[in-house]
């Protein structure tokens, strides 16, 4: 039974691991967590993380769904050869990770980068795409934190090499503890900012990080952008979430996809930062299940799909034309007109 929105405070989040299995793919080792029937949910994680993210909600997924939560390459457990980490690949790497697994079809959930990698495997994989869930996803605008603009300068690797001595990484962990005590902004993610420092103690994860983040930032911001081509997600279920203290995308950017994606949802979780399924798992969850549960999966036509294509734009009855104004912000960063929206009232959770 789909839990409702409502119900998220009787919701507990279990805690027992769902250990990784590993596949080769193209020669590499791909680690990801699956459990349970039903269903597919893939859940792709963010920049410098890994399939640890989810890790807390993917035993409540799993009464529910058959869940994949992958490593992707260069990430975790995962292999990180000197090699393609832009977003198509991994697009095309998780394509074929459910290849091996004998999976189909998916209902796509990616955070941050996942969000952007999600909406890439659903432009190019339609046919095996059900539903889009993207949360605080990049991908639709320049606007990043400005210490990812800082990594993808030249030098940055050394900076971040100093971040594998203790006294280093000491005096970070203090400096995020103070400014999440003093309430600032960067201080909302301070837990999830340590364990990507955590994750980049040797020089194969550095690199990797690097290559990933240059693939999709520069000095400037972000510099992929899939606005451009959300009309294509008409009729596919796309949820959109953000958190309204997100320092490191802001939420506005989920409501300029919102306005591009004909029929998309979009809910903003007040309070919550960029590890919104961190801060309220309980909320996020039931957030989930209940748009899995009111939603079907698309029904792919290659004959629309191309319709679409040529017209640069809706098929006829169809109203999917991207928002002019969030396209415009591409370039010029100007809020577009406010689009309708659900905001989620805040509630103090224990932090993990």
């Amino acid at each position: 039974m789909p839990l409702q929105t409502g119900e998220s405070a009787h919701l507990e989040v279990a805690h027992q691991p769902i250990p990784r299995q590993y596949r080769i793919v193209h020669g590499n080792r791909w680690a990801f967590r699956m459990a349970g029937e039903g269903p597919t949910v893939l859940l792709i994680h963010g920049i410098g993380s890994s399939s640890d993210t989810w890790a807390n909600l993917l035993p409540e997924l799993a009464h529910r769904y058959r869940v994949i939560a992958p490593d992707l390459l260069g990430h975790g457990c995962s292999d990180k050869p000197r090699g393609d980490y832009s977003v198509p690949a991994f697009a095309n790497g998780i394509r074929d990770l459910l290849e091996i697994l004998d999976i189909d079809m998916v209902t796509l959930v990616g955070h941050s980068l996942g969000g952007g990698v999600a909406m890439q495997f659903a432009y190019q994989f339609p046919e095996r795409t059900e539903r889009l869930v993207l949360v605080c996803t990049g991908g639709a605008g320049r606007s990043v934190t400005p210490w990812l603009r800082a990594a993808s300068l030249p030098g940055a690797h050394l900076a971040l090499w100093s971040l594998r001595l203790s006294t280093v990484r000491a005096q970070t962990a203090t400096a995020l503890r103070l400014l999440r005590v003093f309430g600032t902004g960067p201080g909302q993610d301070a837990p999830d900012v340590l364990r990507l420092v955590d994750a980049l103690q040797d020089a194969a994860s550095r690199d990797a990080f690097l290559r990933t983040l240059r693939a999709v930032v520069d000095w400037r911001g972000q510099v992929v952008t899939m606005l451009d081509r959300c009309y294509l997600t008409a009729g596919m279920p796309t949820l959109l979430v953000g958190g309204s203290r997100d320092h490191v995308v802001p939420a506005q950017h989920a409501e300029w996809v919102h306005a591009a994606m004909p029929g998309s949802r979009l809910e903003i979780f007040e309070g919550a930062g960029h590890f919104l399924f961190r801060d309220e798992p309980q909320k996020f969850l039931a957030v989930l299940v209940d748009f899995i549960g009111a939603t079907r999966p698309v029904t792919w036509s290659a004959q629309e799909w191309r319709k679409m294509l040529r017209s640069g734009g809706p098929t006829a009855g169809v109203s999917v034309s991207p928002d002019s104004k969030a396209l415009e912000a591409w370039d010029a960063p100007q809020k577009p007109a406010r689009p309708r929206f659900i905001r989620i009232p805040a509630q103090r959770t224990a932090e993990p």
